[in-house]
């Protein structure tokens, strides 16, 4: 929990300095290209990650693996460093996406399903969550076999959870509700 506050103040701050430089789109695309490479490579989370890894080494990789960002974002890295929270760099990159698309008037829902979405059904669902929030919507689908079928909506706080897993775990408190109450 704190490390999530920790990480929407770098983002705020980052985002601040973005647009006073005219470059929040820049940045966004940086924080993109962080957060993919970083979810694809277990060996860069590991090493972000590691207490024995210096934070030299760390930060020298980062500047050698991310050489095309902006400056701003190079000196997040440096911010992070000096701060003795560059494990959180994963975090920021993923709070300041939300942050800049909430400033830009635009908003992600993440769709999770036990298969992914065909591009016909992502239609519709984008479509559907457009006319019930009057505004502009990504979707991420994220795929999680553990809620067996249906969807988990998530947009913003609000969460609608129509998956099996969910049912099931519902009609279980019911069951043990009803045993509980016929043992008195």
């Amino acid at each position: 929990m704190v490390s999530t506050r920790a990480a929407i103040r770098y983002a705020k701050a980052m985002l601040s300095l973005a647009i006073d430089q005219n470059i929040a789109d820049k940045v966004d695309a940086d924080m993109k290209l962080i957060k993919n490479t970083i979810n694809g490579s277990k060996d860069l989370r590991l090493m972000i990650e590691s207490p024995i890894v210096k934070a030299e080494v760390k930060i020298a990789s980062l500047k050698e693996i991310f050489a095309d960002v902006t400056e701003v974002t190079k000196g997040l890295f440096s911010v992070l460093e000096e701060n003795k929270r560059i494990n959180l760099l994963q975090a920021v990159a993923e709070k300041y996406i939300i942050q800049y698309h909430a400033y830009k008037g635009e908003q992600t829902a993440v769709v999770t399903t036990a298969v992914p979405l065909t591009a016909e059904l992502e239609t519709k669902v984008l479509a559907k969550i457009n006319q019930l929030t009057n505004k502009k919507i990504t979707l991420e689908n994220k795929v999680d076999p553990t809620i067996i079928g249906g969807f988990v909506l998530r947009i913003g706080d609000k969460q609608y959870d129509a998956s099996v897993a969910a049912k099931f775990r519902k009609l279980e408190r019911e069951f043990n509700n009803n045993l509980y109450v016929s043992q008195l």
